[in-house]
């Protein structure tokens, strides 16, 4: 089966229907130059066939030099339980473009909270306008479920 990509988004801060708290769950700031960052792509992404959990040295000295990219390790009792990333685009556009939890975590009710957070933060970008990302067949099959849950909608990049 062909991947199929799905482009979500939010227009407006209210549109976040925010999941529950879940104790002891954070999101960590890092620095682009944070190890982190491609080993949790890595684990997050290999059992999904994600392209960026084997990108090359080249590819990922590419994608590491955006300074512009904000980076987060979810956190959930001290443990990095996940990766999400986020930069923002002209005209008030902010992408989250990394979103996932490592394998041991998922299943813990810690995505939707995640996400809450995230997008909370995405939103704090000055002059944010949109919240978007794109999602496919090759990600988790709780994924698409949980951004519908926290108010993002499908939209026709093409549009």
């Amino acid at each position: 089966m062909d991947e199929i990509i799905t482009y979500l988004e939010m227009t407006a801060p209210g549109e976040l229907r925010p999941a529950e708290p879940v104790d002891g769950l954070v999101l960590d700031p890092v620095g682009h130059t944070s190890p982190l960052i491609r080993e949790l792509h890595a684990r997050i992404g290999t059992p999904h066939g994600w392209s960026s959990a084997t990108r090359t040295d080249a590819g990922w000295a590419e994608w590491l030099d955006k300074e512009d990219r904000e980076y987060r390790v979810v956190r959930f009792g001290g443990e990095a339980a996940g990766a999400t990333d986020y930069v923002a685009r002209d005209g008030g556009d902010v992408e989250i473009s990394t979103f996932g939890l490592v394998p041991e975590f998922v299943g813990r009710g810690l995505g939707g909270y995640a996400l809450t957070l995230v997008v909370r933060e995405a939103w704090a970008v000055p002059g944010a306008r949109r919240v978007w990302l794109h999602t496919s067949t090759k990600d988790h099959p709780n994924a698409m479920p949980n951004y519908l849950r926290r108010g993002f909608r499908t939209f026709d990049p093409n549009q």
